[in-house]
């Protein structure tokens, strides 16, 4: 069973960061918001993800995104993390990393915040939750999670990797302009689609009202069942 459901708002919870003590709601402001999570510092792969979500922080800013990562370790690990040479140092743009103080002891600790509670956290187990909720307890096996939230602070999108694989920031960045588009536009996004591309026109809009709404032009693609379904247009 999954912690937070899409649609759900996103816990207001309070944390220390490498940039200061902030309140979730309060950072996301009106901006959409990627929080990732780490099982904790200096692992390779995480390591790594980092650097690309740093390089690309110029493409999230671009979209009104604002990128915050979850660890388990201090803030001066997280400081000391950020030095890393291939990650660099982008003060200002990938923002900042929550920190979980108590790093191999089990324990449970309540934020300032009523939204959020960190419970029985084992560092490098990937087994932690939050009540209402991130997380949920997992088996012994390390995972880490993606969340896309919206300017509503509620959640968009959210994937669960393996520690082992490698999160994929440029199918990261694909889907929040997907999730962008299709938020203000009668319209979804087919399989593989990227920026530019023709979008689909939704079911539920009917067709004198598309021609209204896509002055470019509907078009329909012919199927072997006859059913004239497959609505596109050109990106509005």
């Amino acid at each position: 069973m999954p912690g937070l459901l899409l649609g759900d708002e996103a816990p207001n919870f309070e944390a220390e960061t490498t940039q200061g003590r902030i309140r979730f709601h309060d950072f996301l402001g009106d901006s959409w918001g990627i929080l990732f999570s780490h099982p904790r510092d200096f692992t390779p792969v995480c390591t790594t993800e980092l650097g690309r979500a740093a390089k690309l922080a110029p493409e999230f800013q671009k979209r009104n995104v604002k990128m915050i990562a979850l660890s388990i370790d201090s803030v001066q690990d997280h400081l000391s993390w950020c030095k890393v040479g291939s990650v660099g140092r982008h003060r200002g743009t990938l923002h900042c990393y929550l920190a979980l103080k108590t790093r191999r002891k089990a324990h449970t600790e309540q934020s300032t915040g009523s939204d959020l509670r960190v419970l029985n956290f084992r560092a490098g187990t990937g087994r932690y939750c939050f009540s209402k909720a991130l997380f949920i307890s997992h088996p012994p096996t390390l995972k880490t999670w993606v969340f896309v939230f919206g300017p509503d602070k509620k959640l968009k999108l959210s994937i669960l990797y393996p520690a082992t694989t490698g999160r994929n920031f440029d199918e990261i960045l694909r889907v929040v302009d997907s999730l962008q588009l299709t938020a203000y536009k009668k319209v979804a996004t087919p399989v593989d689609w990227k920026p530019g591309d023709s979008v689909m026109v939704v079911p539920t809009l009917a067709d004198e009202e598309a021609k209204k709404l896509f002055p470019k032009g509907v078009f329909t693609k012919d199927l072997p069942s006859g059913k004239k379904y497959l609505r596109y247009t050109p990106q509005p």
